[in-house]
């Protein structure tokens, strides 16, 4: 008699399951150092269409035939060079040694940073310290110009390669996302997903379901561990907080860069969203997140470039 197994119900691959600390997600981990000059990006989630293209992959049963695909649209409005942030390698890992901000900074960004720190009065000359290993673009999005309608900025961290003397000409000025990626490249999408508050082990772990002959329930487990046993092992599925989770995506391709938002932009304006006001992307497939949430373009760890052939967009 062959005795009968299954894999355990609910999976532990992300845990533990907790909110993010911000709305916005961190990155850690930046691949492709010393081979390009800037190696992110961000932008605002719009919504998703379907796009029209010819499918150019050798081997697939429609090759060389024009097939629809869903995508997401995202808008990335220009990107401003606040800073440059130096960071020197310790036996505990990167260790941030100096900042260095633009002295004349839009109003909302200097209030951002007010928050948290006192910015000096009188201009600071450019002196960089004098041992440090890496250095980082400190960036602030402009809500402003994007139909997201809001003003409040996010500020972060961007990894670049550039060296100190090309890096201060950043300062003060814009990057584009056509600067960073280009039309059929493949890159790697952090966000932080839709949160859904308190939910059960089912939702949340995705555990089965009881018989109607359950007397205890139906959608809980049926054992959360051994008798007097004391306390509940962390393994035992529990209901709690579910969702707004930082979650990254890898090999999402750019299909599409564009300027004009009149080609993209239903006359009623994007659902929940608005009217796109600046430049934008057209990534394939989804991308966590919902509608206005902060999206992450990051260098992918292993560099691919395909271009597509766009035939016609579907905007729903």
């Amino acid at each position: 008699m062959v005795k009968e197994s299954k894999p355990k119900a609910g999976s532990l691959q992300f845990w533990p399951r907790k909110r993010a600390r911000r709305i916005y997600p961190l990155i850690k981990y930046w691949p492709g150092k010393g081979k390009f000059d800037i190696l992110g990006f961000a932008g605002y989630k719009v919504g998703m269409l379907q796009v029209f293209l010819r499918d150019n992959k050798k081997g697939s049963p429609t090759f060389g035939q024009e097939i629809s695909v869903p995508a997401t649209l995202i808008e990335v409005p220009p990107l401003l060079v606040i800073g440059l942030c130096f960071y020197q390698k310790t036996f505990y890992g990167m260790r941030k040694v100096k900042t260095l901000l633009f002295d004349k900074l839009p109003e909302e960004v200097r209030k951002k940073i007010e928050r948290k720190q006192k910015l000096p009065k009188k201009e600071i000359k450019f002196e960089p310290p004098e041992k440090y290993d890496e250095i980082r673009f400190l960036v602030s999005t402009q809500p402003w110009k994007a139909g997201i309608g809001k003003k409040t900025p996010e500020i972060f961290e961007i990894a670049t390669s550039l060296e100190v003397e090309k890096a201060k000409e950043k300062l003060g000025k814009e990057i584009y996302l056509d600067e960073v990626f280009k039309e059929g490249e493949y890159v790697d999408v952090t966000s932080i997903t839709k949160g859904h508050g308190f939910t059960g082990v089912v939702k949340r772990f995705g555990v089965k379901i009881l018989g109607r002959k359950s007397k205890r329930g139906h959608r809980r487990i049926g054992s959360i561990g051994p008798r007097g046993y004391g306390r509940v092992m962390w393994q035992v599925p529990r209901a709690g907080q579910y969702g707004f989770f930082q979650r990254t995506e890898y090999n999402k391709q750019i299909l599409k860069f564009g300027r004009d938002a009149n080609e993209i932009n239903p006359k009623a304006g994007w659902k929940n969203y608005g009217l796109v006001k600046s430049d934008y992307v057209i990534v394939k497939g989804s991308v966590p997140g919902p509608t206005k949430r902060l999206i992450f373009f990051r260098k992918s760890k292993v560099y691919r470039f395909s271009p597509l052939e766009i035939t016609d967009l579907v905007i729903e």
